[in-house]
């Protein structure tokens, strides 16, 4: 009998360690191929595609997929998606330390794009720009659509498969994972050619790393927090560089601008604890 129970509990236990392969296969499977019909689908709704790609909500499709599959662990796979539920105690403010990260993780577009801008102008001589009074649609229209747009992504990428992969890798080595699967979603952007690719995954990589670490101990608002500066990132393409260009150099650029912007957050990473935050601990001893 004892032998039994401890065959079940290995059993058990070698189940829930290849859970996590069967759930990111899934996501990544669906992600890809919703973003496709999705893609396929945006000229008969006559959505512009400068305002928001339905391509972005692949992602978010990937998610209600694995919901459905994995019901019971989806819970745990999103915690902190949203706004915490319970408020504070009066008089209790939040710590100083959460709300400097924050902060920190939404000014780091800036300093991206500052970087790109830089990088740019002395590699080219010139730097494109684009007026808000140049573009088709509201400027507010467009900032909407762009925040909608990236939370469809991030509620996959960092609210979804960031905690994933956090139960079998480290922070670091999730976040860059989950950043190589990014890049290689974005399929036309490898289409532009090595060097090209090569400049974008770079890019992806690295500010998957940026967010991976600057949510690790997150408890609230991961969504928001994500979509923000995914959405930041964007729009300071939109009209500080030409995101439209094929050309290898600007995205070479960029991604060794956001290189440059992940290294205070890996150096801020050692000067921290290595311990799974709530999110991943929920996540890896939930009931399976």
């Amino acid at each position: 009998m004892p032998d039994h129970k401890q065959d079940q509990a290995q059993a058990r236990e070698k189940a829930r360690r290849g859970g996590w392969a069967a759930q990111a296969g899934v996501f990544l499977a669906v992600a890809l191929v919703a973003a496709g019909a999705c893609g396929a689908l945006q000229p008969a709704t006559g959505i512009p595609p400068e305002v928001v790609q339905l391509t972005q909500f692949g992602p978010a499709l990937a998610v209600a997929a694995a919901a459905l599959l994995w019901p019971a662990r989806i819970r745990d796979r999103l915690a902190g998606t949203l706004p915490a539920r319970r408020s504070r105690p009066a008089g209790h403010a939040p710590r100083l330390p959460a709300t400097t990260v924050r902060a920190a993780l939404l000014l780091t577009p800036a300093l991206i794009i500052a970087l790109s801008a830089g990088g740019i102008l002395l590699t080219s001589g010139t730097l494109p720009t684009t007026s808000p009074r140049a573009l088709a649609h509201p400027l507010a229209l467009l900032v909407a659509a762009q925040l909608l747009g990236a939370c469809a992504e991030e509620i996959g990428w960092r609210c979804y498969l960031q905690p994933l992969l956090r139960t079998r890798f480290g922070p670091i080595t999730a976040s860059a994972l989950v950043g190589t699967a990014w890049g290689l979603w974005h399929v036309p952007a490898l289409a532009q050619g090595p060097a090209y690719a090569a400049g974008f995954l770079t890019a992806t990589v690295a500010m998957s790393v940026i967010l991976g670490l600057a949510l690790e101990r997150v408890r609230s608002n991961r969504l928001l927090l994500a979509g923000g500066f995914h959405t930041l990132v964007n729009l300071g393409m939109l009209f500080v560089t030409d995101e439209t260009s094929p050309a290898a150099a600007p995205m070479a650029v960029f991604g060794a601008a956001c290189l440059a912007a992940a290294l205070p957050w890996l150096a801020r990473a050692r000067r921290t604890a290595t311990a799974p935050d709530r999110i991943t601990a929920a996540t890896a001893h939930a009931a399976r």
